[in-house]
């Protein structure tokens, strides 16, 4: 993330998103924003052109990653909500769009946690394509050089003593492995039933030679637009910090697990790639 500048893998995360909208079916993940929040100029470049999408041989593993994770993260917080968890932190929120189509409507508090920079691209972006700003959403800009995220939320009304869902995609590993940690310690402190899903990239000394090959062009790319790749986990290791933590329900789905679960039966083989997983932990 550059300083000023809003962060480029939010655009690609979005870009990817609406893309799964026009060239999939069944759709992983159904998202009737995805092609507004992009702009008008990026929606009709892709509806004229959709196929360029997917000119990357790895952009189909992409989009599907992209979607499912999105996919889970709300499975998982419409459970959370089922047992009355009335506050939902999106961590990293880029151009994500749950928060206006949010179908818990006033039973949800809604707060996207960013950068300044991004959030406020992000908020000339949703004028821009007139996208109304929901009453129930709040906009929490966190600085982390220069404040935690708890002073961030709590600048935003958030109340730490009630339960709230945490998501968290796409974020993991552009942060150090310190800064992730101390992240998860302060959402395991939060009251119980809370929870939080994020997804993580695997340690590159557990892939096989062709998924190293694809990491290494993949980490290659996102360093070039200069937000590299900082931190990767091995999940034995990981689980032993979350139970440490106090989560006490730890789900962290193999990226076969994924593709069981929710690309089964499909015909297109669209299927999620095998350099990262899901993780969903309640406290």
């Amino acid at each position: 993330m550059q300083e000023g500048q809003p962060s480029h893998t939010a655009q690609r995360v979005a870009l990817r998103r609406a893309a799964h909208q026009l060239l999939d079916d069944p759709r992983v993940f159904d998202d009737p924003v995805a092609l507004r929040i992009i702009g008008a100029d990026s929606a009709a470049a892709l509806r004229a052109a959709p196929a360029s999408a997917a000119e990357s041989r790895l952009a189909p593993y992409l989009r599907a990653s992209m979607a499912v994770r999105s996919r889970y993260a709300e499975d998982q917080l419409t459970l959370a909500v089922g047992r009355g968890v009335g506050q939902y932190v999106i961590l990293g929120a880029g151009l994500d769009t749950f928060a206006y189509r949010n179908p818990h409507g006033a039973a949800l508090r809604v707060f996207e946690v960013d950068h300044p920079s991004t959030q406020a691209w992000k908020r000339a972006r949703l004028a821009e394509t007139a996208i109304a700003i929901p009453p129930q959403l709040t906009f929490a800009p966190v600085d982390f050089e220069r404040q935690s995220l708890a002073e961030g939320l709590r600048a935003a009304s958030f109340d730490a003593s009630q339960p709230a869902f945490f998501a968290w995609l796409g974020v993991t590993p552009y942060l150090s492995e310190a800064a992730v940690l101390q992240t998860l310690r302060w959402i395991a402190a939060s009251p119980a039933g809370s929870g939080v899903v994020f997804d993580y990239a695997l340690s590159p000394a557990l892939l096989d030679a062709t998924r190293r090959r694809a990491f290494d062009l993949l980490a290659a790319h996102v360093a070039a637009a200069g937000e590299p790749w900082q931190t990767f986990f091995e999940p034995a290791s990981l689980r032993r910090e979350l139970e440490a933590m106090g989560f006490g329900q730890i789900e962290d789905l193999t990226p076969d697990e994924v593709n069981a679960r929710y690309f089964a039966g499909r015909t297109d083989g669209l299927r999620v790639g095998a350099l990262g997983r899901l993780v969903c932990a309640i406290v």
